[in-house]
């Protein structure tokens, strides 16, 4: 039987948290499936990089461009372009690719699933009115829209009226098996680790969102206010770079700053952590610090989406109840100066990943709801 075809619609593909589910997803399908991969953003396709050799995966780029004015003819472009490539279902990621869904609910007939994983900059603290209406409008012609965290389950039932039938959360998940093991001292690059040294450390992509000067921040807040060797690593690519560089510079602390670029595989190096750190202004199911739970650290985090919930109830009180860094900075100088705390704190977060959080649970739930979208067809 050949394998079914799935054709992946995605605001970026740049390796993310939503990229590397998607990814994670077309290495455990196997050769059931072969997925054609579509960026809005040109040339925004790193994720590829971790499609495992064998995987029939492609990226299309002579295919429509889903970003730009959603006038009639582009959407009917869009829709011929979907249907006309003999895809049994179509995947859409968030809301750079709706364009895609307006086209089908207009003019396409391919069964379509729509996954909603959280917002960029502009829209921290208040969704953009526009948007709203568009996936009012929108949304209608998909098979699901899948959420993984309660914030936009409640979102996509409220602010977007979607009906209950339409909307599915399916929580992110990961191999904790992968995190057991020690890893390599000399697994980041530019970093070795010394006797008695906690290492506070975070992956992430250097945007805006993620705010990572207030680490840098909080760092500097905590190394004034407990006296033991720290450092701080920021594993990530983007264009903060430089920003984050000279708050470091400006806060006294670029001298115990790490920043190795981008790192595939975080189960290969996360376990140098001592600490997991999250400085978000908006995270909805941020999927690093689940990873970081399931190396066994604690996390000092800002008090978003739905991290209040990932977390076991220990670790609860060292986040920050405030946007601020004087608050991550006093939390971070907890967990730095208690290793006993980090233990603790750490192993209930390890059992609540394991029990909780297992990509297991993930992979059968999003396989049950696509194969049963394509039977539908």
């Amino acid at each position: 039987m050949p394998a079914r075809r799935i054709l992946h619609l995605h605001s970026t593909f740049d390796l993310g948290g939503k990229e590397a589910r998607a990814v994670r997803l077309m290495n455990a399908f196997g050769s059931d499936f072969a997925h054609d991969i579509v960026t809005a953003v040109p040339g925004a396709a790193a994720a590829m990089d971790a499609v495992e050799p064998g995987i029939d995966a492609r990226l299309l780029t002579d295919f429509p461009a889903l970003a730009g004015k959603p006038a009639p003819a582009r959407l009917k472009r869009l829709a011929r372009a979907i249907d006309g490539g003999g895809y049994d279902l179509a995947l859409s990621y968030n809301f750079g690719a709706m364009d895609a869904v307006l086209a089908r609910r207009l003019f396409g007939r391919t069964p379509l699933i729509h996954h909603e994983d959280g917002f960029n900059e502009d829209e921290r603290d208040r969704q953009k009115p526009a948007r709203v209406l568009y996936r009012r409008l929108a949304l209608p012609a998909v098979e699901k829209l899948v959420v993984p965290s309660q914030v936009l389950e409640g979102l996509a039932l409220g602010q977007w009226r979607q009906p209950r039938a339409r909307v599915q959360r399916i929580s992110n998940g990961i191999d904790t098996s992968r995190f057991a093991a020690p890893p390599a001292a000399s697994a980041i690059p530019g970093h070795t680790p010394r006797a008695g040294e906690v290492v506070v450390g975070t992956l992430a992509g250097l945007r805006k969102i993620k705010n990572l000067p207030r680490l840098v921040d909080a760092f500097a807040v905590a190394a004034r206010l407990v006296d033991v060797p720290a450092r701080l690593i920021i594993v990530g690519e983007g264009p903060e770079k430089a920003a984050i560089m000279t708050r470091a510079e400006t806060a006294g602390v670029a001298d115990r700053l790490i920043m190795p670029g981008f790192l595939a595989d975080p189960s290969r190096y996360v376990g140098l952590f001592d600490i997991f750190a999250l400085s978000s202004d908006s995270e909805q199911f941020p999927i690093s610090l689940v990873e970081a739970m399931a190396a066994g650290l604690p996390a000092a985090s800002t008090r978003v989406g739905d991290i209040e919930a990932i977390v076991a109830k220990e670790n609860r009180p060292l986040l920050a109840r405030t946007a601020d860094a004087e608050a991550l900075g006093r939390n971070l100088a907890r967990l730095i100066g208690d290793a006993a705390l980090r233990r603790a704190v750490g192993a209930a977060n390890l059992a609540k990943v394991k029990a909780e959080y297992d990509e297991g649970v993930m992979i059968s739930a999003y396989r049950q709801l696509y194969e049963a979208a394509m039977a539908r067809q």
